[in-house]
């Protein structure tokens, strides 16, 4: 239906122009009538008046040109002087404005035009949407206490206490006890050292009650650390109640550890001994 009727308003041009090129009164009625026609289809043509700000401009001016051109034909027909030589330029003009406006078809190259950059648009949108999804979301680390997670957001940080450390074991020993394995974050990296003022401040803790040493059987990659007081033997209140073997067992499990009480001997102490 838009192809007709553009076919139908480049005839009518057609014909307005020829009768400008013969007569001077097709001039005023022509420019009229190619804006109105102009007004008309830009509003009937929802398409262009929506377009996208970046092409609507020059949709609007594509499909605007035949018309201004129009216009612009007629009115130099209307100056041009009267003189056979004349006469054959203006109808030359008006061949090449039908041949071009027939060929070109402006309306339905403005409309392509709104259209293939709408779909370009669409395709960024669609672009941008798919990397966005590409985007590859860093895993959250995962911790196998609340202390280790702790550990690792007040002290092993990088300007932290422990930086590139993490907490591998704790264990509460009592309440005024706990003890914990450090290690460090890389294979093959031996742990900072660990400044007790530091963990002290952070802790609330005496320095007195923190204790950094080396874990038995290990390298320098893990450490042992001790904050607290720490547990008296039990018993060590009682140590001359119960049998031989058990104060032995006591006095052995924190002097002499690994050592057995074989054989128990009484003798009587002289007095100058006791």
């Amino acid at each position: 239906m838009r192809a007709k009727a553009g076919r139908v308003a480049t005839v009518a041009g057609t014909a307005v122009l020829t009768g400008g090129v013969l007569t001077d009164s097709f001039t005023g009625p022509g420019v009229v009538a190619a804006v109105a026609t102009a007004g008309l289809g830009l509003a009937a043509n929802i398409k262009i008046l929506r377009a996208p700000t970046a092409v609507k401009a020059t949709a609007v001016a594509v499909y605007a040109a035949p018309h201004v051109g129009c216009m612009a034909v007629l009115v130099g027909e209307r100056l041009a002087a009267a003189r056979p030589v004349s006469v054959l330029v203006q109808a030359g003009i008006v061949v090449l404005w039908t041949g071009a406006t027939w060929w070109v078809r402006p309306g339905l190259l403005a409309r392509e035009l709104v259209d293939e950059t709408a779909a370009q648009e669409v395709a960024q949108v669609a672009e941008d949407g798919q990397a966005a999804t590409d985007v590859v979301v860093p895993a959250q680390a995962t911790y196998a206490s609340p202390q280790a997670h702790w550990w690792a957001d007040q002290v092993a940080t990088e300007d932290g206490i422990a930086p590139q450390t993490v907490l591998l074991e704790f264990q509460q020993v009592s309440e005024q006890c706990v003890a914990a394995v450090i290690g460090s974050a890389q294979r093959g990296v031996p742990v900072p050292d660990i400044s007790t003022a530091r963990l002290s401040a952070l802790l609330d803790v005496p320095e007195e009650l923190i204790e950094i040493g080396l874990v038995p059987g290990r390298g320098a990659g893990v450490r042992l650390l001790i904050v607290g007081q720490r547990p008296q033997p039990a018993g060590t209140a009682a140590k001359t109640t119960g049998t031989d073997e058990e104060r032995w067992a006591e006095i052995a499990a924190t002097a002499m550890p690994g050592v057995e009480l074989v054989e128990v001997n009484t003798y009587e102490l002289r007095k100058e001994l006791t």
